[in-house]
């Protein structure tokens, strides 16, 4: 191919802006999202995007979309639908690895095609945790398939991940720039990709059924659940051991018409968390509630500890948390720290007196006394000024006490409470959004925000946590790498770069130069943000696929799914986020992933060319 282009000033500056841009995203000296920032204003700077034109990015489809994605998916989340999920996959999986990881990994994929990965997986996270509880399956070989397969789900629908929401923003930009009479680009439509995410899918299922025994690690260590993570956090900040146990009082029981106070002062009794005994459970039992025959209890302590007061008392230890399972969630209630301040009516009294639990629904596990943690005969214990309390209550009950004079709450108080009662308005907004992407010609942004204000005006979300569920890092970094695209485009930088691949490369076939941007999106994935590859890439394959005649469309669509290729290393948020849980190591994920990156590429590859 003859040379048409020759490197221009503009040209130099744009190519000296990306180089420094990439060397920045890889070696991370700052934040990706500053990095962007610097990006754009540079831009502006030197002239290479006109400056009315250069904010232009914080209103684009694609920014305006990840931004209602993101608020659809909190507004789901907090409806409590995540839980009925899990009890599905506790329900219908067995306790086998061969049907828990198509269920598990199947049903994150499909939710994440819907919403962010990075969400799903963290969705999730508590769920796999409690599956691996009562399975006994190490949470290891469970986290890492449902993170791939939440990564693969992301290219499901054109709302699944960053890239393929910012790739119609990419095309458009493209159409500006197409020499005279060319013909002008089509977008994607939601669904257009859902054969290809499938199929990923599918076959990220198959190489865990069918490798995973020889690629997974297994740390019995890391099999733990929310009481285990509960016990960590009271081990390790206030020397509190033990976990969540549930205990039946039968008939022989000794407990049998005591008080709730008195069986509390029996030897070895563990702390009393919670309890049953109508149909509703709740947390914080007062002292003078009565125990029956049949009353569940919830108590905290070692399970040496609570197996020998069970037995001396003639209670059955249930092997899982089934009543009081929902109640610790910790969506719904935790551990605090409340400051007794001067000036507080409860100064001199004992916690016994101060009927605590009674009237403000607190359970107290410690007393933080100037250093000392104060862990046996809390109940006599007078309370003096600049006491802290170690309680455990539900976030609920603890936005009560923050209201009150007589305590300082000194912890931040999650705005998590799951709202099932709103579980329809948030489906039906969802659905409504939905149906506006595939029936209606409305962009999608405006049919994705009618669902996130929607789900506002309803109640499931208040506009304060509408903004907090705003991942705002990814908002300004995606809006700030816009303009870059742009000066590529606008310069003809993505032009020279692609005429000069060519030349470089001579006349190879199309399938061959197909793997080489697949192969180059998925490394610079590896090393920078996924955004930030597509931005920069997307471009030139559009350049490179014009120049050889090929179909650019399905080239940018190739380098928008090949950024999801991130499973060779934790670099992807996805990958970061479930290390630390799963117990992974760098060698786990190049073992696992390698393979992964490989049956990727074909899959993707295939089945573009099947479906384009």
């Amino acid at each position: 191919m003859e040379s048409s282009l020759t490197l221009s000033g503009d040209m130099m500056l744009v190519l000296t802006v990306l180089v420094i841009t990439v060397g920045l995203f890889v070696f991370e000296v700052v934040r990706v999202d500053i990095v962007a920032i610097c990006v754009m204003v540079t831009l502006g700077l030197l002239g290479l995007v006109p400056a009315a034109e250069l904010f232009n990015g914080f209103a684009s489809n694609a920014v305006i979309s990840i931004i209602a994605v993101m608020i659809l998916g909190a507004g789901l989340d907090r409806t409590g639908v995540m839980s009925v999920v899990a009890k599905f996959i506790i329900k219908k999986g067995g306790k086998t690895v061969r049907r828990i990881i198509p269920m598990i990994s199947g049903i994150v994929g499909i939710i994440s095609g819907i919403m962010q990965n990075v969400g799903a997986t963290a969705l999730f996270l508590p769920v796999v945790s409690r599956i691996s509880v009562r399975t006994e399956i190490p949470l290891s070989r469970l986290l890492m398939p449902m993170g791939f397969c939440a990564i693969m789900g992301g290219t499901l629908t054109m709302v699944g991940s960053s890239p393929l929401i910012l790739l119609n923003d990419l095309i458009q930009a493209s159409n500006a720039s197409l020499p005279p009479g060319a013909e002008t680009l089509q977008t994607f439509d939601l669904f257009d990709v859902t054969l290809i995410g499938l199929a990923l899918l599918a076959s990220g299922i198959l190489y865990f059924l069918l490798l995973g025994k020889w690629l997974l690690p297994s740390h019995r260590d890391q099999s733990s659940g929310a009481p285990a993570r509960t016990k960590t956090y009271f081990a390790d900040t206030y020397g509190i051991k033990g976990d969540v146990f549930e205990l039946v009082v039968t008939v022989d029981s000794p407990m049998v018409g005591m008080t709730v106070g008195d069986a509390e002062q029996l030897a070895g009794a563990p702390r009393l968390l919670g309890i049953r005994n109508t149909e509703e459970p709740r947390m914080a039992p007062p002292s003078d509630e009565m125990i029956w025959v049949g009353t569940i209890l919830g108590v905290m302590g070692t399970r040496r500890k609570v197996g020998q007061f069970a037995l001396d008392n003639q209670c059955r230890v249930q092997p899982h948390l089934r009543t009081f399972g929902g109640l610790f969630n910790p969506s719904r209630a935790g551990i605090s720290e409340v400051v007794i301040p001067p000036g507080s009516k409860l100064i001199g009294h004992s916690v016994g007196e101060a009927h605590l639990r009674k009237r403000y629904g607190i359970s107290v596990l410690a007393i933080n006394r100037r250093g000392e943690i104060i862990t046996e005969g809390l109940r006599d214990m007078v309370m003096e000024t600049g006491d802290c309390l170690v309680s455990h209550s539900t976030w609920r009950d603890l936005s009560a006490v923050q209201r009150e004079k007589d305590f300082i709450v000194a912890t931040d108080i999650p705005k998590e409470e799951q709202r099932p009662q709103k579980v329809r308005p948030a489906l039906l907004f969802f659905a409504i959004s939905i149906g506006m992407i595939v029936f209606t010609d409305f962009r999608l942004s405006i049919a994705l925000l009618v669902g996130a204000l929607g789900m506002v005006l309803t109640g499931v979300l208040s506009m304060d946590e509408a903004y907090g569920s705003v991942s705002w890092k990814t908002v300004f970094l995606l809006a700030s790498l816009i303009p870059l695209g742009q000066a590529m485009e606008r310069s003809g930088t993505a032009a020279w770069i692609a005429q000069e691949t060519l030349g470089f490369l001579g006349n190879m076939p199309d399938l061959a130069i197909q793997v080489m941007l697949a192969m180059l999106a998925t490394v610079f994935s590896l090393v920078m943000s996924n955004v930030g590859a597509t931005t920069i890439l997307v471009p030139i394959a559009i350049s490179i696929a014009l120049a050889t005649g090929a179909n650019p469309v399905m080239y940018a669509l190739i380098i928008a799914l090949s950024t999801s290729n991130a499973f060779i290393l934790p670099t992807h948020q996805v990958n970061a986020l479930i290390m630390g849980p799963g117990g992974y190591s760098v060698s786990d994920f190049v073992r696992a992933g390698t393979g992964m990156s490989v049956i990727f590429l074909v899959v993707m590859l295939t089945m573009v060319n099947l479906v384009f």
